[in-house]
Order: structure tokens, then C-alpha cells, then sequence
């Protein structure tokens, strides 16, 4: 068994070394989330869900700056065999502010920074960094 969201980066890592404008995933939920911080962050240049289910994926325009991608590298925290939960108080920056942590709460998937103002914690899916 595969963890979905390590494929989920992955996927979008390979295809920026590969120099694509597009990478292609199937859909659930909690990647929607993730894809649209990503979004937000300025990480992707934009996404769009297309098709229907059972076959439902998630297109997203990839982004460069000077001909290289703006992901430089992710770290998976959680994974299926070691769930990793903190609350709002031990949350840090990640790379010094460079990066981002990625939660999954129980208001829905939402960012460090956002976790802290809203005084919330939850499971640390991944970081990502510039």
C-alpha cells in the first residue's frame, strides 16, 4: 500500500525536474486541499479537477521562476504507520520561513501559519520548501 499524499508530491517533483507544464493525479479530498494551498502559496501556477468519478483527477499548471521550479523539496511527516499530531503551540517555522507545514484539522487542511492564528492543531501531513 502507497501513501497518496508521498505520491501526490512526488508526482509534482518528477514533473518539475522533467521540465513539464502539467502533472495529472487522481482526485480525493485531502489532495484537493493540499493542491489548493499549494495554490495559495504560490508554489503551482493553478489547478482544475476534471472528469468524473470513478475517474476524477486533478490537473495542475506547473510554475517556474528563471526556468526552475518553485518546489524546491518536501519532507513527509506523517505517514500510514506513524500518524504525528501537534498542537498550535509547537508548531515552528519550517527552513526559517522558507517553507511551509501542511495540517490536516478539524477545520480541514490548512497551513502552520493558519493553524497558529486560529489557535488550532492537528496531524502535520508534510512540509514543503522554496
Amino acid at each position: 500500500m502507497t501513501d497518496p499524499i508521498a505520491d501526490l508530491l512526488v508526482r509534482i517533483k518528477n514533473a518539475y525536474l522533467a521540465q513539464k507544464k502539467e502533472a495529472s493525479i487522481p482526485f480525493s479530498k485531502m489532495k484537493k486541499g493540499i493542491v489548493s494551498i499549494l495554490e495559495q502559496r504560490g508554489f503551482i501556477e493553478k489547478y482544475s479537477v476534471e472528469g468524473k468519478i470513478p475517474r476524477k483527477k486533478i490537473k495542475i499548471a506547473l510554475k517556474y521562476k528563471d526556468n526552475q521550479p518553485t518546489v524546491f523539496d518536501f519532507k513527509m511527516i506523517s505517514k500510514p504507520g506513524r500518524r504525528i499530531y501537534k498542537g498550535y503551540s509547537d508548531l515552528n517555522l519550517v527552513r526559517n520561513g522558507y517553507g511551509i507545514s501542511i495540517l490536516s484539522t478539524s477545520q480541514g487542511i490548512i497551513t502552520n501559519y493558519e493553524a497558529k492564528k486560529k489557535k488550532i492543531g492537528g496531524e502535520v501531513i508534510c512540509e514543503i520548501y522554496e
